[in-house]
Formats: structure tokens, C-alpha cells, sequence
């Protein structure tokens, strides 16, 4: 293990820290007023209180959805999938009635286009790769995050610079081939591992893991950066 940072009576207002592993981190005798955190956060204890059984719980109550994808039953799976693809559809509209919203950003995070084509990826990636085991080349136009090794070798075109229209199309057909395989699984295949293909490719920590398993990235990704593209959304229109 690297050897542990150590920060004393360091002023920190306003700090940011990005794609950063904070596990295992001290906090003793802080000040954190006003403060934001977004991530992969479990066992998080607070004052002697841990914290995120109730953060879940009030995420589950304001976004019933997570509940249906997060269940092993393929009536949920696509009850849930229906209902994120209705989501977005509704921002789209929100943001097509503001015309060059889609490619602003902020605070750094992706526009709406940039989030939309990195969902293009994860479905090549973590879908048709490692639920159906497909060897196709992904979508040009998708967007990987940035440890996503040789993007040349994956298909994808880091110049692409397409138009909410042409993310879009591809996205509706994404979806419809998603909704058709949702329509038909079962509990069995589901259950079964991944058939990711040998090789390098990406997602290349896929190996071992099950069906049902590579889906909830899927469906994950959706949920979660909706609500990215609607928090980024709500700002921009807050000026």
C-alpha cells in the first residue's frame, strides 16, 4: 500500500477531488460545512454514525426505479429499464428546448451530448460485449472514461464531435435492442457468466463476473448519469 497522506490543520476550502480513492480515510476534528460528496461511498461513519444505510433508503424513496434494477427479476429488469428510457427521453426534450444547452458544461463534468455518447460506450462495453459476448468494434462516437486503454483499438473516435440528433438515433437503437433482450431473458441466463470474450478489451475486469452482474453496470450507468445530466441541467438554467 502507498504510503499514507497526511494532512494537518491544512486549509481545504473549496478543494476538489476527482477519480480519487478516499478509502479508508481519517477525518478527526474537521470542519465540513456546505460540502459535496458524490460517489461509490459504503461504510461511511459519521459521528459515530454510519450514514449510508440512509442515504440508500432516501434514494430508494425519491428514485423508486433503483429498486426494479436493482432486482434479479426480468419483469422488474425491464419495468426499471422502461422507466430510465422514459426519464431520458424527457430530458432530451428539456434540453432540444434549448438549443446549444447540450454541449455546455459544468464545473468540468460532461455536457449532456458528452454523457449521452459515453453511454453509447457502456452499452458496447458492458452489454453487447459482456452480456451477448460480442467481438464487434464498439460505436465510433462513444466516449470512454480516460483509463479506457487504446480507444483506436475499441472502434472509438476521440475527434468525433456529433450533433444531439446523431447521439441520439444511436441511442434509440441501443435501447430498443436492450428492451428486446430484457423481453425475453430469463432468471437462468441472467445467472450464468458473462460470456465476455478473451482478449484484451474493455471492460477488462468483466471475466468471472455473471450476466446479471454486467446489467447492473448497464442499467447503473443509466440511473446515475441521468441524474449528472439533470443536476448539470438544473445549473445552467440557474445561470
Amino acid at each position: 500500500m502507498r504510503g499514507m497522506k497526511r494532512y494537518v490543520d491544512e486549509d481545504l476550502q473549496g478543494a476538489e477531488f476527482r477519480e480519487c480513492d478516499l478509502s479508508r480515510a481519517r477525518l478527526v476534528g474537521v470542519v465540513m460545512q456546505d460540502a459535496e460528496i458524490d460517489g461509490l461511498v459504503t461504510g461511511l461513519v459519521v459521528n459515530g454514525v454510519e450514514v449510508m444505510p440512509y442515504v440508500e433508503a432516501e434514494l430508494d424513496r425519491r428514485h423508486p426505479v433503483r429498486l426494479l434494477i436493482r432486482s434479479d427479476e426480468p419483469a422488474d429488469l425491464l419495468a426499471g429499464w422502461r422507466q430510465l428510457r422514459a426519464d431520458w427521453i424527457a430530458t432530451i426534450e428539456r434540453v432540444r428546448a434549448t438549443p446549444g444547452v447540450e454541449h455546455r458544461s459544468v464545473n468540468g463534468e460532461w455536457s449532456a451530448v458528452q454523457t449521452m455518447r459515453h453511454l453509447v460506450f457502456v452499452h458496447d462495453s458492458w452489454f453487447r460485449r459482456c452480456c451477448l459476448g460480442s467481438t464487434d468494434l464498439f460505436t465510433p462516437l462513444g466516449l470512454g472514461i480516460e483509463g479506457v486503454a487504446d480507444d483506436q483499438a475499441h472502434g472509438l473516435d476521440r475527434s468525433a464531435d456529433p450533433t444531439l440528433d446523431e447521439v441520439v438515433a444511436v441511442r434509440d437503437r441501443q435501447a430498443a435492442e436492450l428492451e428486446a433482450w430484457l423481453a425475453t431473458v430469463t432468471p437462468e441466463q441472467l445467472a450464468a457468466p458473462a460470456p465476455v470474450p478473451d482478449g484484451p478489451g474493455w471492460p477488462p475486469y468483466a471475466h468471472g463476473r455473471s450476466v446479471r452482474q454486467c446489467l447492473g453496470t448497464v442499467l447503473g450507468e443509466e440511473w446515475e448519469h441521468h441524474r449528472f445530466c439533470v443536476r448539470d441541467l438544473d445549473l445552467l438554467d440557474a445561470g
